[in-house]
Order: C-alpha cells, then structure tokens, then sequence
C-alpha cells in the first residue's frame, strides 16, 4: 500500500504541473489532438453523439464519466463482453484496470502529459503505443488508433482484453513456477512477453513486477465483484 500512496502523491504532483500545462497550451491556441496520425488504412466509424466511435459487435457502456469519478466497476459490461470474445478471465480484466488506476484517467491530462513524456500511456488499462499497434492486428479494431484511447475507455479495454489473450497463447502448457495462469499474464501485462515466460521459468521478479503482483493480490476480490456486476464496495 505504501507504494500505491507514494505513485498516486507522484501523480498528483504531476497533475498539478501537466494541468498547468495544458492551460497555457490552449491559451497559446494549441490544438489538442497533435498526436501522431492513426495507422491502418481504413476510416474510423463516425463520431456518436457523445463524440466517441464505436466498433460494430463491440460492448459499449454510457459515455466516460469525469476523470475524478471513474470506477472500474462502472465498466463490467464491456469487461465481460470482452472477456468472453478473447477466453480471457472477467476477474483479471478488471483487476488489471484496478491496478493501473493509479494516474488520472482524463483525456485532456493524458495528452498534456504526451507532450512531455512521449512514451507515456493511453487509456484506462494504460497501453503504450508498440502494445497497442501489435495488438490490433488483424483485429476488428485494426483500423483504430492509440490515439483515440484516452476518449473511448471500451476500446482500451477491447485491446486490454486482446493483449492479454496473446500473452496466453505464448504461455507454454506446464511452468516449474508457482505463479497461476492470471497471475503470469498480469506480470506479463506489466513486464513484457519475455520476463513473464522468464518468470514461468523460475526467474524472481524485480520489484517493480512485484509490486505489480501484491496490488493485483489486493484487487482480486473487488475485481471480482465488479466483473460479476455486484460492485465493488462491499
């Protein structure tokens, strides 16, 4: 817990300045969406009414609350949906949103915080953009972009879903380790393909992976309830 404590004081700093930032950037006339144009060919959907697309077949819950209301829990419908469609566990979906639920999830924070660090993030499962462009191959969401995460947190959980469906098919059928199938593709998910088969194997995880894992420990039964649609304050 003191390590979540100190990443949210970290974030909260960051907020103060990257907000600031961003005041200044449109006062200045900036326009906000300078990100790096979309790859793929095919034209995205048009806008909803609520200004976000959407990808046919895909769960969509009622539009993006403000940043300081957001509560994985408020997205148990496209968790679920996507769980099903990708053979990955509804619980592990929201756990992992629990766990990157450290930073504000706001669409104006993260492309401000862009400008300065651009490998930063997007989206509520916090996906960077080489996971999200290997990703969304041959997907049916191959025509969207990382852009677009920040605005539309379904399409951060339909690639959260897919991701951690390709970190399972590499996944070898048996591994000496003690870790759980859940708890290998979290580390995954933090770490990398390669340092979660190299904890498959037996390697010790860092103290970053570590960290990650005891949070997911934490998480579990909340995520479990909020993937099943009873909340997750109980």
């Amino acid at each position: 817990m003191a390590d979540v404590r100190t990443r949210r004081r970290r974030w909260l700093a960051v907020a103060v300045f990257v907000l600031a930032l961003y005041v200044i950037v449109r006062a200045a006339g900036t326009p906000q969406s300078d990100a790096p144009p979309r790859s793929g060919t095919a034209p995205s959907p048009s806008p909803s009414p609520s200004g976000a697309t959407s990808t046919p077949g895909r769960a969509t819950d009622s539009a993006s609350p403000a940043a300081s209301s957001y509560d994985p829990a408020d997205y148990a419908s496209s968790v679920r949906a996507e769980a099903d469609r990708t053979g990955v566990s509804a619980q592990l979906l929201m756990a992992i949103l629990y766990n990157e639920d450290y930073k504000p999830h706001d669409p104006a924070f993260e492309r401000a915080w862009q400008k300065i660090k651009a490998d930063a993030a997007f989206g509520i499962a916090n996906m960077h953009r080489a996971t999200f462009d290997g990703t969304k191959k041959g997907r049916d969401f191959a025509h969207r972009g990382w852009a677009e995460l920040p605005d539309d947190r379904a399409l951060a959980i339909e690639a959260e879903a897919w991701y951690l469906h390709d970190l399972a098919a590499q996944l070898p059928s048996t591994w000496p380790a003690s870790y759980s199938k859940d708890e290998l593709l979290a580390l995954g998910y933090n770490a990398g393909a390669g340092n979660m088969l190299a904890f498959a194997r037996g390697a010790t995880p860092g103290g970053q992976a570590r960290s990650y894992l005891d949070r997911l420990h934490a998480n579990w039964a909340k995520a479990g309830r909020a993937a099943a649609g009873a909340g997750a304050k109980h």
